[in-house]
Order: C-alpha cells, then structure tokens, then sequence
C-alpha cells in the first residue's frame, strides 16, 4: 500500500474529491447513455423469436437438476445422450426428450420464430421424403406468414406451441401470466387455421422450472424437449454443411427427438440429402403422437 506524504495532503485532498466526483458522474452517463432505450421500443421479432440453446448444450457439464436450462451430454455416438433431467423424471410432467431407444425412428421438430425465405424448401424436403415434422411456432410466425402455417398443416405436419412472445418462460412463476403466453397463441392459431391447436409445447432456449413443467402438465400441455441439436440460429454465422453433418449424422440416436430451426439456410440447402442419409442408416420418421 502507498502512502501520501503528510506534507502533500492540503494539496492533493482538494483536487481529488472534485475529481473522484467528476469520475463518477461521467461513468454514470455512460452507463447511462448505452442501456437507454427509447419510449416504446421493442425488440425485433428475429431476436426474441428465433431463440437459441444454452451455452453448455454440447458440454455435458451441466449438472442434473430440476431448474434451469436443458442441456444434454453426449456419451459417444449414436448413442443416447443423458438430459439434466432423465426421461423418467420429465414423464412425471408429461414432458418428454427422446423416445423409444430401442427403435430406430426420428421425431423431427422445428423451432420458427419468424420467416426469413428458408421454409419453403425445408417443406418441399419433407415432402419428398414424405418425412412428418413438428413446427413450434410463436405469435410474430403466426402474425407474418399464416399461409405457411396452413400449408404445414395441409402438407401433414403438426403445428405447436413455443408461446406468444418467446420469453424466458423459467422467470414466470405466475401461473396465470403462464398460462396466458400459451393460450394467446392458441387463440391466434385458431383465428388463423380454424383449428384448435395440439397442446405440445416447447419452452423458449430450454429454459425451464420444475414448477414450469407442473403448470404446463395442469394445462393439458405435454412439454418437448430434444435430443439432438446443433448451433444452426445464428444468421451470420450459419454452418457449414460438413459442420452440420459432422452433428447431425454422428450424434443421431434411436428414439431422436431432433431439434433444427427453420431460419437456417443451412437446414433450407441441406435437409434433401441429410434425411436420404438417415434413411440410408436404417432411420424411419415418426410423429410427436407416438410419445
């Protein structure tokens, strides 16, 4: 520690304290200044609605625990991967991640926050291979683009719940403010389709609690998980598609419940071929129903 000499304190005490203050004040505006944001600003449907998966999804480090995000590690390949929740925990809370593992059939799931030209050709890939998917949609994908909603359900396939506004759905214990992000988009899908909405439903990134998943079950909601992922959201930084094989093809798994999202051009240019190969391995294509 350094000391100021006795005989340079009446110097320096004075021009400290202003400037300490000056110090502060100027951090303060700063601070300030970069996390205003104006009267009424939201943020843009593609950040809120696109969502992404825990920063320790691949590790494995995250420990077993009722609360929190969904993260899975991976044993060796092909092999199932372990949850921080097991399969028979979630069953308690009709909430499921991977299915029959001694079956070789894939359940394929798309997360759509918004639509950015990619969904066409994940469609016309799902129809050649006459492959059923899931598509968990949230209000803006409802709001924007209502004639592919209708032409995933003309085409087969399920549309389900990833909820209104795609918040961190762990941070509602309100069980009415839960519940209200769910059935507003029920709303809108009926107002849309006609049709009243499968009660499936996926928390946004993962996040999840305990009390989530009872809240979910007491609504007649089976809540979906996944087994198989890769980082396939992020816009400007798609994978290429060796990085999306090197993924999806060593990591698939009997009973897989694949989640990819529908905003990746990558997923757009790849999902022909990647389905021709897990058909060449011996995969079928199952439904969400089966669970």
């Amino acid at each position: 520690m350094h000391f100021v000499p006795s005989r340079f304190r009446h110097i320096i005490s004075p021009l400290l304290v202003p400037a300490l203050f000056a110090i502060a004040f100027f951090a303060g505006q700063t601070a300030a200044h970069f996390l205003r944001r104006p009267s009424g600003h939201t943020v843009s449907a593609p950040v809120i609605a696109c969502g992404s998966l825990p920063p320790a999804f691949d590790s494995g480090s995250i420990p077993v625990s009722a609360d929190g995000n969904w993260g899975l590690g991976f044993p060796s390949p092909g092999q199932t991967p372990v949850g921080n929740a097991s399969a028979d925990t979630l069953k308690n809370f009709d909430a499921f991640y991977v299915g029959d593992t001694s079956k070789p059939v894939i359940y394929l799931t798309f997360d759509a926050g918004y639509e950015n030209g990619c969904t066409p050709a994940i469609l016309e890939a799902l129809k050649k291979h006459h492959v059923p998917a899931t598509f968990f949609v949230v209000g803006n994908y409802l709001e924007t683009s209502p004639e592919l909603v209708k032409q995933m359900i003309a085409e087969g396939h399920t549309v389900a719940n990833h909820t209104y506004h795609h918040p961190d759905m762990s941070r509602i214990s309100d069980k009415a403010a839960f519940e209200k992000e769910l059935t507003a988009l029920e709303t809108l899908y009926q107002s849309v389709t006609g049709q009243t909405m499968k009660k499936y439903y996926r928390p946004p990134q993962g996040k999840y609690s305990e009390s989530n998943l009872q809240m979910a079950k007491e609504l007649g909601y089976k809540t979906f998980f996944w087994s198989l992922a890769y980082v396939d959201w992020m816009q400007d930084q798609q994978p290429s598609k060796e990085e999306a094989f090197s993924k999806l093809l060593t990591r698939i798994h009997p009973g897989a419940i694949v989640l990819l999202h529908s905003t990746s051009q990558t997923n757009a240019q790849i999902l022909d071929e990647l389905l021709a190969k897990w058909e060449e391995m011996g995969y079928q294509f199952g439904q969400l129903d089966e669970l």
